[in-house]
């Protein structure tokens, strides 16, 4: 019964993506659903694009093992994420009335500097789109015993026919639906999980000492690093990515833009408690469930110790949030393909109706490659972990100088996104004792500061080759 209800839900939001492709009629009614969207819109899409496996499954598992200090990274590194765009990011870009950050690296610094940042940006969301597939598939077989491998196509397709279809608009429709369902589900099996403890006060004095803490244990300058570490990984890598640019720039307004990012970063936090009050009860009162993997653990309690009703409220909500990240993953690239790698190589004399018809195609590419890493990779934590950081190490410095620094030039840009990623790259293969994400983006800061010193760096090397 539990598959067929899910079956029934699949097969809304197929339908919803069919009747979303009608309202596409431009390029950017399909990247930015025509820039309609009221403040609610807005907010459930921001709220919607990161609130999906790593929040319900990844963290909660985290916050188990490692209590507050194990979810610093998400939902607060991604709540602070989604406040700082809309006190800082969402007026500014939104006045630029783009498509993609790659066209603000290219207004800013340059040609050269766009195409650089594409071959950044793009590999970031092959993890991201990758865990939510891995996270449907484990799910099916959880629930209805569909091999791991066509459980992962499967969710792609679905997720792929109503992204291709509607774009934008599919997502938003989709996301303001499955925002209601993430938040009534979750807040329903919170309530009944609490309400079923007999002595809360004993189920927080047998935690482990320090599990509330929210600073380090030990105050050394490693320790507050990592701590650092943790928070900007979202935190500041993900507010140059193009699945949240798409969101902000969707708005109607410039303030409904401000508006949604606040209130969506409001929405990450709270909502992001309820899977942790799950975990917590859901172990005091079945010990039995901390077996295995632990990224399951919500969803085996559910199943063992549940109604239908509870489980169909609980797997409609699990499955709109890791399809609402999903599918934003899966646009955004597509978007950055087709408008500033295809685009430019027709000397911008593409017509509209072509440029829409290859960004469809590339949500198919970006699908396929994130289908075939997700065969290979299926820790949830660590694909999106990965995800954030290259466009922290690589992005976060050239976007946020070229907006307040009026020296930052190309030269300083290019050289930041490579130092950056490099370090990084460096400092993950060696295992530096220092946190690999923090050295990368000391090396950006570093690139940003050696092209303001040297501006002509770069054009004299390339001169003398």
């Amino acid at each position: 019964m539990l598959v067929f209800f899910i079956c029934i839900y699949l097969l809304i939001t197929i339908l919803i993506g069919w009747f979303s492709s009608k309202l596409v009629k431009s390029s950017i009614d399909y990247v930015l659903a025509g820039r309609k969207m009221p403040v609610y819109m807005v907010a459930s899409g921001l709220f919607a694009t990161w609130f999906g496996s790593e929040t319900i499954l990844g963290a909660s598992s985290e916050f188990l093992e490692g209590g507050i200090l194990g979810i610093i990274e998400d939902p607060f590194g991604a709540a602070l994420c989604l406040f700082l765009i809309g006190l800082f990011y969402a007026k500014p870009l939104y006045k630029l009335n783009l498509y993609t950050f790659s066209d603000y690296f290219r207004i800013r610094f340059g040609k050269k500097v766009e195409f650089i940042s594409v071959l950044f940006m793009v590999p970031s969301y092959f993890g991201w789109i990758a865990a939510q597939l891995v996270a449907m598939a484990v799910i099916l077989q959880s629930i209805a015993a569909i091999p791991f491998t066509i459980g992962i196509v499967f969710c792609g397709a679905i997720v792929l026919f109503y992204t291709y279809l509607g774009g934008m608009w599919s997502i938003s429709i989709t996301d303001t639906i499955q925002t209601v369902l993430i938040i009534v589900g979750l807040a329903y099996i919170a309530f009944q999980l609490w309400s079923a403890i007999p002595d809360p006060n004993k189920l927080i004095s047998d935690l482990p000492a320090g599990f509330f803490d929210f600073t380090p244990k030990n105050k050394t300058g490693i320790d507050w690093m990592i701590y650092f570490g943790a928070w900007i990984t979202i935190g500041l890598g993900s507010i140059p990515q193009q699945d949240v640019f798409q969101r902000v720039l969707s708005a109607e307004s410039e303030k409904t833009a401000v508006r949604g990012s606040f209130i969506s970063a409001f929405m990450y936090l709270t909502v992001a408690i309820f899977p942790l009050i799950i975990v917590l009860c859901g172990v005091y009162l079945y010990p039995e469930v901390k077996t295995g993997d632990l990224q399951m653990m919500i969803p085996k309690l559910i199943l063992t110790h549940s109604s239908l009703f509870v489980q169909v409220i609980f797997f409609g909500a699990l499955l709109s949030a890791i399809m609402s990240t999903c599918s934003a993953a899966i646009l955004a690239p597509s978007t950055v393909i087709a408008e500033n790698l295809i685009k430019p190589l027709f000397k911008n004399e593409l017509s509209d109706a072509s440029l829409l018809r290859i960004m469809r195609y590339s949500t198919v590419l970006i699908t396929v490659a994130a289908i075939v890493l997700s065969l290979n990779q299926r820790d949830i934590y660590e694909l999106v972990g990965s995800s954030s950081v290259l466009s922290l190490v690589a992005l976060f410095v050239p976007l946020t100088a070229g907006l307040f620094l009026k020296k930052a030039n190309s030269t300083g840009a290019i050289l930041s996104m490579i130092l950056g990623t490099a370090v990084w790259i460096i400092c993950e293969y060696f295992e530096t004792e220092y946190p690999a994400n923090v050295l990368g983006l000391l090396a950006s800061s570093f690139g940003l500061v050696l092209g303001y010193i040297f501006p002509n760096l770069i054009e004299n090397s390339f001169d003398k080759k």
